[in-house]
């Protein structure tokens, strides 16, 4: 009985390199960085139309740190605007890590897919695992209704950010 190797879904084939984790981890800041553009405008967007604010959601998103307070700010200011941004921002850089993980594989999967798979998965875990305190505070001001949008416009920025790095075709 022939015995092989475990290979590991990172191993490169004979004479491939191994990947660049450095690389891998600025792309996810990148993606991440156009991902938290498009979700954190869609959540805007939509906190304005129920509240009259834009900064109320992301606001909101800073309950994290303030609790529940957070969620009566609707002004732009230092301790809740700013400390929202950066929260969403640095948990949209985290899953864009997981989304360039995929996307790093030997067989690769197609950036809408591995988008899809990434933005299920935070979802699933932003509101179904972690307890209150941690979840994005979006909805504090929007119905569940809402989050499909947030998360689409997630999962489009990541794969925008990923098409947007391939070789353009003449």
């Amino acid at each position: 009985m022939a015995t092989h190797p475990q290979q590991h879904i990172f191993s490169p084939s004979k004479g491939a390199e191994p990947p660049d984790w450095g690389g891998l981890l600025r792309r996810a800041v990148g993606s991440g960085t156009i991902a938290a553009a498009a979700s954190g405008l869609a959540f805007a967007l939509l906190a304005r139309r129920r509240t009259g604010s834009l900064a109320s959601a992301p606001n909101a998103t800073s309950h994290v740190l303030w609790g529940e307070s957070a969620g009566r700010c609707h002004e732009v200011d230092l301790r809740h605007t700013a400390a929202g941004v950066a929260i969403h921002h640095a948990s949209t850089v985290f899953w864009a890590t997981g989304f360039e993980w995929l996307l790093a594989r030997r067989r690769p999967p197609h950036p809408l897919t591995a988008a899809a798979a990434v933005t299920t998965a935070a979802y699933l875990v932003d509101y179904h695992l972690v307890p209150t305190r941690l979840t994005p505070g979006f909805e504090i001001h929007l119905p569940a209704r809402s989050m499909g949008g947030i998360y689409a416009a997630l999962g489009a920025g990541l794969a925008l950010a990923a098409l947007m790095r391939r070789p353009v075709r003449h």
